[in-house]
């Protein structure tokens, strides 16, 4: 539309023009802002909600004053359509452009920032129905993308309109699933369009009982005082026969505080009759104007039997429908100006701050500069590494922390050869979210749980056994031979897998500590996310050096194991002699104790069994002298005499294994395992502090910089990427000179229209 010079100009129409002006810069402020990937800017806008065949796209074509979409039963949108409707005298036939975006495929948009393009009136509707038979067949049924077209038109007013689908109602019953999904589906939809603080609502409900509350139900969960809510009653021309008494238009025209609120945006319902035919001046609209509001209003009277009053008539019919919605938004986009500039003013800050950091970053492009910068990260990193360990609380536990369950699926759990796993309710802090230091402790802990908590194996009597072979002296069965075969190979059958989880589990928690840093290092304003190929060398130098000093102690580790389960080591492996003592002083059972002491007079049947063993008959003698007499005064050196002979006998002299020789064995097996046990977790936990952990803190630093220094002398470019780096520099520039030239004029723009409008209201 050409613009009058200002000396031409009314009031009225300079306000129109300071108007006009205002909703081009709105539209422009938020096409930025789409393009910057901020959020979108608020704009008021009029979101029209109602059900299926409540004659919401019927209101909305009569608003525009064309049709534009199928009217009808079922469901005839299933995209929002955002109407950015402008008044222009001058277009006889609607205007219509298509917003690049707004649909699935806008092949046609130019790169230098065009955003909109032409279309037909008959275009728009083909593409409209299109899209509803694309998401019919489509399994979501709908799509929250809004189809956004600006209109031009002599018939349409200042308006922003955004037509959602209808609400479904459907019936309950499993044989309605399908219907049930897709009515969750619409609110959900509805929901998200209205939640937007500064868009007003306009709530269509088809009911002659304000009561019957269908369409409010989903409005008032998200505006619960209906305080940006504008109620219309449909079909009005319908509803005005059904009443049989004056009292109930009464109650429908002024419906009670006790049903409808008194916050409603407007003080109260209007009322339309658009539904019964269609409004504009295509051939298909039945009313070339609103000119049946005028028979509602004679309607109404008849009913009532009185004349109504301005404010009654001022809420029925299209026409004072449409005008208090264009006042409405104008003052809304008015009180919104003030906060725009500010708003502007920080992008531009923001957009100019950006490009001083690109520029320098551009002037430190040489060798030198970078050299320094790489040496920088080192120190840096290392820095924020070694707090990680120590222990800190600046990264967000919600992204980089892990309960015991994350990190057993991540880093492997602790499990035995009976696939034993300890319960999370004994694990110190199982469900907090832990990293670093904090993590690397309490993985350690679940290790000691774990092995400490572990039994010895079960041993059968095959074991024992084959356990006892032949000793190259004699045929005899040395059982403390066979308890220690089979107790350093429970251990190292045992605790081997043990090993090499914690050292998986370990390596695990200190590669995490990488990527942490870096993050740090972003929040800290420390940027090197441009410098990828540096940040990437200096991560792979850490994994490198992490897994290699893991592999070196666990080989220490497991070099300690094997000489722990090759030779016993008596004042290493029994922890416990007392309670072995203990053991093997109640060896013999108090029945054979009573048996032995019952006989010990008669030696010579004593040692029956054992004649055959000694033959050195001028021995006996002297036994038996020394015996006869000593019995009744020391009973205890007989019975301990006793005691041991019997002992030999079930062991060292006798191939079958008695109960008395198994039960020596378990004895043993299980006291050895408890040292080996003990011994490996200490030792275990002390070396992978040692040997992993520290050589992190003391170690690392110059494996690093040996790394970077060997880097610089081989190709600079190998680190930085510096051709790549230079071009994306280049181009980002560029990109931020444009988007600065942008704000600024819109800044300006913004400031113009904010000081014309002020102009006018104090002309006003």
């Amino acid at each position: 539309m050409a613009t009058l010079p200002p000396e031409q100009l009314t009031l009225g129409e300079e306000a129109e023009e300071a108007r006009g002006l205002l909703y081009e810069a709105y539209n422009e402020l938020q096409r930025l802002a789409a393009e910057l990937g901020g959020a979108a800017v608020p704009a008021p806008a009029v979101v029209v909600v109602g059900h299926q065949t409540d004659g919401k796209s019927a209101l909305v074509e009569a608003l525009m004053g064309f049709q534009f979409n199928h009217v009808g039963g079922g469901t005839k949108t299933r995209r929002p359509i955002a109407l950015h409707l402008r008044f222009n005298p001058r277009c006889d036939v609607p205007h219509c452009r298509l917003l690049a975006g707004s649909g699935e495929g806008d092949a046609d948009d130019d790169e230098d920032g065009a955003v909109d393009r032409p279309m037909p009136l008959a275009d728009i509707q083909e593409y409209i129905e299109a899209e509803n038979m694309r998401l019919e067949n489509d399994p979501c049924q709908f799509s929250e993308r809004e189809i956004i077209i600006k209109i031009e038109y002599k018939h349409c007013p200042n308006l922003t309109i955004i037509d959602t689908p209808g609400l479904i109602l459907a019936a309950p019953g499993r044989k309605n699933r399908v219907l049930q999904s897709q009515a969750c589906a619409v609110e959900a939809l509805v929901r998200a369009k209205i939640q937007h603080k500064e868009t007003i609502i306009l709530c269509l409900e088809d009911c002659s009982d304000w009561s019957n509350a269908t369409t409010r139900r989903v409005v008032m969960q998200v505006d619960p005082d209906l305080a940006r809510t504008v109620l219309v009653s449909t079909k009005l021309d319908t509803k005005i026969p059904q009443f049989a008494r004056a009292s109930d238009v009464e109650v429908f025209l002024h419906p009670p505080t006790c049903v409808l609120d008194g916050s409603l945006l407007g003080d109260s319902p209007f009322f339309t009759s658009v539904p019964s035919g269609r409004v504009g001046s295509c051939h298909e609209a039945v009313f070339r104007s609103n000119e049946e509001e005028f028979e509602d209003v004679a309607s109404l009277e008849d009913k009532l039997g009185r004349s109504l009053t301005k404010e009654e008539k001022n809420r029925i019919g299209l026409s004072n429908l449409r005008l208090f919605l264009e006042e409405l938004l104008q003052k809304r986009y008015i009180e919104s100006v003030p906060s725009i500039i500010p708003l502007l003013e920080k992008e531009h800050r923001a957009a100019t701050r950006n490009l001083r950091k690109v520029t320098e970053e551009i002037s430190d492009l040489d060798e030198a500069k970078l050299k320094e910068k790489a040496r920088l990260f080192h120190d840096s990193f290392l820095t924020k590494l070694s707090l990680l360990l120590k222990g800190m609380v600046v990264a967000p536990p919600d992204k980089f922390g892990e309960t015991v369950i994350n990190e057993r699926i991540n880093g492997g759990t602790f499990t035995g050869s009976e696939n034993f796993q300890l319960p999370n309710k004994m694990m110190p802090n199982a469900g907090m979210r832990l990293y670093g230091g904090a993590q690397y402790h309490r993985a350690m802990a679940e290790f000691r749980l774990v092995v400490g908590s572990i039994k010895c194996p079960p041993i059968t009597r095959e074991e024992i056994v084959n356990a006892s072979g032949v000793e190259d002296i004699h045929d005899g069965t040395n059982y403390s031979r066979t308890a220690c075969v089979i107790a350093v190979a429970k251990a190292r059958d045992t605790f081997e897998p043990f090993l090499h989880q914690l050292g998986f589990r370990l390596l695990y928690i200190l590669k995490r500590l990488s990527p942490i840093s870096v993050f740090l290092l972003e929040k800290d304003g420390e940027h090197f996310s441009r410098h990828d190929v540096l940040v990437k060398r200096v991560q792979a130098a850490f994994n490198r050096f992490a897994e290699s000093t893991e592999q070196s102690c666990r080989e220490r580790c497991m070099e300690d194991l094997e000489s722990t389960t090759r030779y016993v080591t008596w004042s290493l492996h029994n922890k416990n002699r007392a309670g072995l003592r203990h053991f093997l002083d109640s060896f013999v059972a108090p029945e054979q104790l009573s048996a032995s002491t019952h006989t010990a007079a008669n030696s010579a049947g004593l040692h029956e069994q054992s004649s055959g063993l000694n033959d050195n008959k001028q021995d006996k003698p002297k036994g038996d002298l020394k015996s006869s007499h000593p019995l009744d005064s020391n009973p205890s050196s007989v019975v301990s005499e006793t005691r041991l002979v019997d002992l030999l006998d079930s062991t060292l002299w006798n191939r079958r294994l008695a109960p008395s020789s198994e039960r020596l064995v378990y004895a043993l097996v299980h006291q050895i395992f408890h040292g080996i046990k003990e011994h490996f977790l200490v030792t275990t936990e002390l070396k992978f502090n040692c040997f992993l952990l520290m050589p992190i803190v003391d170690k690392l630093a110059a494996l690093l910089r040996e790394d970077l220094e060997s880097a610089f002398e081989d190709d600079l470019d190998s680190i930085f990427n510096v051709n790549q780096l230079r071009h994306s520099l280049g181009q980002r520039k560029r990109e931020l000179e444009i988007e600065l030239k942008r704000i600024k004029r819109l800044k300006e723009k913004f400031g113009q229209i904010n000081k014309n409008l002020n102009s006018l209201q104090v002309r006003q």
